[in-house]
């Protein structure tokens, strides 16, 4: 439970908040620069951006994208501007790099690995096994252990082989575990084992020695069975010379459920092991409609993920799920819930956006 101080303190934090966000916003809507930050930026004629303020700590700034927005030149722009990494939505899954087997198209997850490249930003490949949007052709079938290894195998190595050096890191296997901590049914687990987890590490190294290759998932930002289950995971993995370097945390997060408070403990424990973390897929969503206090709150929770990246050395970045509430997946998926991110629908930056600005200053 909160202490009254700790209320207090928050109260005025979340005013000073509003007004400062509230005239920044202003302020830059008329190009003019705000904070010694800014001031120091005047001379290179422009506000430093989050990939900028981030920068200064050694971190990234990203945001993810998808190729159907790429169209929206408004959008565009920002994301070009604002961030220096990206990653694909869902131009590199299964489905999409692979429709039929052995048949694979890599035009979309090009499209925007060139982009990246033309904004100089770096690329975050996601995700190379997964058990969702998986082609028909492979899970309309019964496989044989030997069978599904080979396949497995062939597109690691040949998704991974086609971007290899364009790949700053890989998310390899992507939500293995359930809430309790037990290995997750899916195809690969039923049909290899746990195995599958470290062989798709080892094929992926093979295919690109230098990217880095993580493990990623949601509901694993604060400590508990499930980011228990991949602690003891990575230490096994390390052990047995397993080539894994970073941990995800999705952080999708929802104010109705409460604040993940152990998060930057639960960093510090995965880079003991000698890994990187990232938080990777960041939103923080809502019920509709949002008010006021849901956006103090939220920004609340957007700058102290972001005080905890920073934190830690071994946090090696943030990487919003898309950065605007025009393209979030959360209103499909979440009915009556969204404004989960720090830009709303119209590209207008919320509280969120100058929280994040204050952390990272």
């Amino acid at each position: 439970m909160r202490s009254s101080t700790t209320t207090r303190t928050r109260t005025r934090t979340r005013s000073r908040l509003r007004l400062a966000g509230a005239l920044a916003a202003v302020l830059v809507a008329a190009g003019v620069a705000t904070g010694p930050v800014a001031q120091a930026d005047e001379r290179r004629g422009k506000e430093p951006t989050l990939a900028d303020l981030a920068q200064r700590h050694g971190r990234y700034f990203g945001s993810a994208t998808d190729n159907p927005e790429l169209t929206d030149e408004p959008y565009k722009a920002l994301l070009g501007s604002e961030f220096d990494q990206i990653t694909p939505g869902n131009s590199m899954k299964w489905y999409a790099t692979e429709p039929r087997q052995g048949v694979f198209d890599f035009s979309k997850g090009d499209e925007i690995v060139e982009l990246a490249r033309a904004n100089h930003q770096k690329v975050r490949g996601h995700t190379l096994v997964w058990h969702s949007q998986l082609p028909g052709w492979l899970t309309s079938r019964e496989w044989t252990a030997s069978e599904l290894r080979a396949v497995l195998k062939k597109h690691i190595q040949t998704v991974v082989r086609h971007y290899r050096g364009k790949i700053y890191a890989w998310d390899v296997v992507n939500e293995a575990f359930n809430e309790d901590g037990t290995y997750r049914e899916t195809i690969f687990y039923r049909t290899l084992g746990p195995g599958y987890i470290a062989d798709a590490l080892r094929w992926a190294h093979q295919a690109d020695p230098r990217a880095k290759l993580y493990l990623n998932d949601y509901n694993v930002e604060a400590i508990g069975p499930k980011s228990d289950a991949y602690h003891r995971l990575a230490k096994e993995l390390k052990a047995q010379g397993v080539p894994l370097h970073g941990f995800g945390l999705q952080a999708h997060l929802a104010l109705q459920y409460g604040y993940p408070a152990t998060l930057e403990d639960n960093l510090r424990r995965f880079a003991r092991l000698g890994l990187d973390t990232a938080l990777t897929e960041v939103d923080v969503r809502m019920p509709l409609p949002a008010t006021e206090e849901k956006l103090a709150q939220q920004a609340d929770w957007y700058r102290e993920m972001t005080e905890a990246c920073l934190a830690v050395r071994r946090c090696v970045g943030i990487t919003l799920w898309d950065y605007t509430d025009r393209y979030s997946w959360i209103p499909a998926v979440f009915p009556g819930e969204g404004a989960a991110l720090p830009w709303d629908e119209d590209l207008r930056p919320k509280p969120a956006y100058f929280a994040l600005r204050e952390a990272l200053k």
